[in-house]
């Protein structure tokens, strides 16, 4: 049964989880897309887009919090300075596409390319 799950664990333990979600962010961020497994982008987006909701806000205690949940300095303030303005006009959320890509030759786990998109 699926009773108070939130969200996936990815195999590893909360703070390994929480820095793994949060330099992948700021990846996302700094690049504009990020290739990854399904099951990590459908985590990200999550991440992703609760911090660019923020971020839209432009406060004092908005910046605090993204910096506390992201401590890269660079994604930051790109995350304020450009992504912010450009989805101003979008409504909460929606930000993100993920686009699935086949599946690794490695060990067969299906990929995805997550991506920030330009506009509505």
């Amino acid at each position: 049964m699926r009773h108070r799950m939130d969200h996936r664990t990815l195999g590893r333990y909360g703070s390994h989880r929480v820095a793994m979600l949060s330099n992948m962010a700021a990846s996302l961020f700094l690049a504009g897309q990020l290739t990854t497994t399904v099951t990590r982008a459908k985590e990200l987006r999550r991440v992703a887009e609760k911090l660019i909701t923020r971020a839209r806000g432009g406060s004092i205690q908005d910046r605090r919090v993204v910096r506390a949940k992201m401590p890269h300095k660079e994604a930051a303030l790109k995350l304020f300075s450009e992504l912010a303005p450009r989805y101003a006009s979008f409504d909460k959320g929606g930000y993100t596409r993920i686009v699935k890509l086949g599946h690794r030759v490695g060990d067969g786990a299906p990929m995805a390319v997550i991506q920030l998109i330009e506009k509505r």
